[in-house]
Formats: C-alpha cells, structure tokens, sequence
C-alpha cells in the first residue's frame, strides 16, 4: 500500500505532461528539434521509471562500461514488446542512472506516430524522441550526442513471440551508413524478456495489403506496416498494433562491446558490398550476445 501511494504523484507527473503534450501547439514538439529534449520533464518523470525498473521489470542489466563516459555513440537495439516497449525505457532509465538527464541521448521514432498518437509523440519528444529521418540522426551525431536506434521497427516490436529470441534488423542498413558517414562506433544493446510482456501469434498485415490494393483504405490513412495479433493486456486478444500494457515479466539487458569497422567515409558508406558485410557483422555480433544472455538465463 506504501509503495502505490508513493506511486499517485509520479502517475500525476505522468497525466499532467502527457496533457501538456497534447494541448501543446501542432507545431511544436514534432521531433524535427534537438531542443525539444527537456531535461527536467525527464526527471519528473524519474520515479515512475523507477518504479517500473525495480518493482514491476526487475530488471538486470549490465556491460555499461563499454560506452565511452563523453562524446558521441551509436546505440543499435532490437525492438522488443509492442508499443509499449518497455526494453527501450528501460536502457534509456539505466542511462539516466549512470550519465545523469542532462548528457544528451535520442532516440528515433517513427513519424506516424505523432499522426497516430499525437499526444504521446510529443511527450516523447521531451524525453528526447527525434523523427526517424537521416536529418535528425545526423544533427544528433553531430552534437556528440548518443542515438539509439531499434532498424527493426514495427516489423522487429510486433515479431511473432515464436522468434522473441531472434534479432530482426528487417534488412534496413541505414544505421550502417550512418555510422560510416560518421565515424560513430556501433555499440549494440541485446535484451531478453521484454517481449514476453505481450504474446504475439502472427502477423496478418500481408492479407491486409492484399485488401488495401484492393480498395481498402488505411485507418486514418497510416499504413501501419504490421497487423499483429497478440494476447497482452488490457484487450486480452488483440488485432492490430494498438497500445497494451505490458506483463509484469522480468527483463535483461546487456551492453555490448563496441563494434567498429575497418574503413569509415562517404566512400566507404557508398560501397554497397562493404555496407553489406558491416551489416552482417553487426548482426551476426548481437545474435550471438542475445544467444549468449538467453541461455544464461536457462
């Protein structure tokens, strides 16, 4: 009982930036400004991340020690949980706790977001969420600020639980190229358990694009790139990508050593064979370190 009366005011902090953002103008907090990140939303918002950490996740993490205490990086993930993806706020918790609110971190999001949730986009923006655009990545880079990225996507945070062990960069190497162009070193972070906190059985959104050709038109007119159907909370069965809220199920994440590649320049960022294999190595690096926590776990 002590701990969720501690919990009301963190929700109030919660209820009242999330009103602000939506009451906000239309032209504002839409993710196209590094200075929409507002260190001291951030840390109203700090019990309620707290909380969730340690009480309702659990969650254990550890190799910190391979980011570089200042200057830029490039955080790559694989997207796990829905929409609620709770892997994600909770390395971006860890980072508060090591390196404070005020080093500055982004992280990209997808641009449908601030049509489909308008409200949420911009609170996220506050937080430090930039759209997902070549634009952005690069003023952030620039600033020496640290970027996380998930490539995967809608495709990798709704993959079917069957796969929850796989990392699915969905093929996009964008990443890559723009850590080449910057000589960013690629710093990969694995988690397990954040996608059992919703149980996805498949995917239908193929048979949905079918429909669309045929003259069905998009929901509001976003193509929601995904059709999942999962069991999570509150719907109890689910169609489409709507909001859940997580399972209380304990979460892992891990840190991985740096990766950096053998020759970084536009050059080398054109090369399609090069980007190819800097790919695959990334990839390969971060199946191999998921493999590697999972079976610790047993």
């Amino acid at each position: 009982m002590q701990t969720l009366l501690q919990l009301i005011p963190a929700f109030k902090s919660l209820l009242e930036l999330g009103m602000q953002a939506t009451l906000a103008p239309a032209n504002s907090l839409n993710g196209w400004s590094l200075s929409d990140r507002d260190p001291q939303v951030i840390q109203q918002l700090r019990p309620l991340l707290d909380w969730l950490y340690c009480d309702y996740f659990r969650v254990q993490t550890d190799g910190w020690e391979h980011l570089p205490p200042s200057g830029k990086a490039l955080l790559i993930g694989s997207h796990n949980g829905g929409l609620a993806a709770p892997d994600l706020y909770m390395v971006m918790r860890d980072w508060y706790d090591k390196f404070g609110v005020d080093r500055p971190a982004y992280a990209l999001m997808n641009p449908a977001i601030w049509t489909a949730m308008p409200g949420s986009a911009r609170l996220a923006a506050q937080v430090g969420a930039l759209r997902a655009h070549p634009k952005m990545a690069l003023a952030a880079l620039q600033q020496n600020a640290t970027l996380l990225i998930y490539p995967g996507g809608a495709q990798d945070v709704f993959r079917p639980y069957s796969e929850r062990h796989k990392i699915h960069l969905h093929g996009r190497r964008g990443f890559i190229k723009l850590a080449l162009q910057t000589e960013t070193p690629i710093v990969p972070v694995i988690s397990a358990g954040a996608h059992s906190t919703l149980i996805v059985l498949a995917d239908i959104y193929p048979q949905l694009q079918q429909l669309h050709q045929y003259g069905l038109p998009w929901l509001f007119g976003i193509d929601p790139e995904v059709c999942p159907i999962y069991l999570g909370l509150p719907w109890g069965i689910a169609i489409g990508p709507l909001p859940n809220i997580p399972f209380p199920v304990q979460i892992h994440t891990r840190v991985c050593r740096p990766i950096v590649f053998e020759r970084y320049g536009e050059a080398a960022a054109d090369d399609r064979e090069y980007v190819d294999r800097c790919y695959d190595l990334v990839q390969t690096r971060m199946q191999s370190e998921l493999d590697r926590l999972t079976q610790s776990l047993g």
